[in-house]
């Protein structure tokens, strides 16, 4: 076994007594000699479950945040009031200040992290930030900053954040993957997949080489897509070659029932509880 991946916090969950449900994400993952927390959710289920699935939150060695959204990073408070002292790599984008516009209730909610940096460090983050792909830990990489270079993947039209005092469509420059190289092929690990799950293999493979992918998981934001989106999407993931498509959080009813459609058996959703080995 190369990775032991253990969901600790996602939208839904499916007969596991004792582990509760929030809308976020957080993936506990495992290999001999190192544990890496990716993403802490919004903060109200990371620590129950974690309890319930037996999973040591002060054995982590490192965190990775893949956006500064409170879906993604509300629970990292808590995280490290149980295990101190810890590296938090992510981009130095991802304490912008964010909003979700509802345009019909004229209507704006605030959606960045819910803490700053001055109080995390108090806590115990040792913020690593970074906007480059790189090497994090032999054989595992983050994506660093994702260009946007096709034309189908335009993001979430409702997702703003504040530049010099105004609100503009958030750009999503944090927006980062993990990616584990196995002998076998990649395992890519994705938060929302903001700036487009096509833009991120792209970015990958002229990172990395076109390489097998064993498996991608995590949210791919295809919720917000348009049709077009959602037909370009599924022609685009014919270019890879790809074992798995664990989806979770925030990918939609209507993209995972056609993913479901074209993928079959490779096509497995996530919950919170559920663990994955490779």
């Amino acid at each position: 076994m190369d990775y032991q991946i253990t969901v600790l916090a996602e939208n839904t969950v499916d007969g596991l007594i004792g582990v509760v449900a929030e809308h976020g994400f957080s993936l506990f993952i495992e290999r001999e000699g190192e544990n890496i927390l990716f993403d802490t959710g919004q903060g109200l289920a990371i620590l129950n479950n974690s309890l319930v699935l037996n999973k040591d939150l002060r054995s982590i060695d490192k965190i990775i945040l893949s956006h500064g959204h409170g879906d993604h990073s509300g629970g990292l408070a808590d995280v490290l009031q149980i295990r101190g002292d810890v590296d938090v790599i992510a981009h130095p984008g991802i304490f912008l200040e964010r909003y979700k516009v509802a345009k019909k209730k004229k209507k704006k909610k605030f959606v960045g992290m819910p803490h700053n940096r001055a109080f995390l460090e108090g806590l115990g983050a040792r913020f690593q930030m970074t906007e480059d792909f790189q090497e994090i830990s032999k054989g595992i990489y983050i994506t660093g900053e994702v260009p946007r270079k096709n034309s189908f993947e335009k993001g979430d039209p409702d997702l703003y954040a504040k530049e010099n005092g105004q609100l503009v469509p958030d750009p999503f420059v944090d927006d980062l993957s993990l990616v584990l190289d196995t002998k076998e092929g990649l395992i890519i690990i994705l938060g929302c997949a903001h700036k487009g799950l096509i833009n991120i293999l792209d970015h990958i493979n002229q990172k990395l080489g076109t390489k097998k992918i064993r498996a991608i998981m995590g949210g791919t934001h295809l919720k917000s897509a348009d049709h077009e989106q959602l037909v370009w999407t599924m022609k685009e993931l014919e270019r890879f070659d790809i074992e798995g498509l664990y989806v979770s959080h925030c990918t939609g009813m209507k993209a995972s029932i056609m993913l479901a459609e074209k993928l079959g058996k490779l096509f497995i959703p996530l919950n919170a509880g559920s663990v994955v080995e490779f």
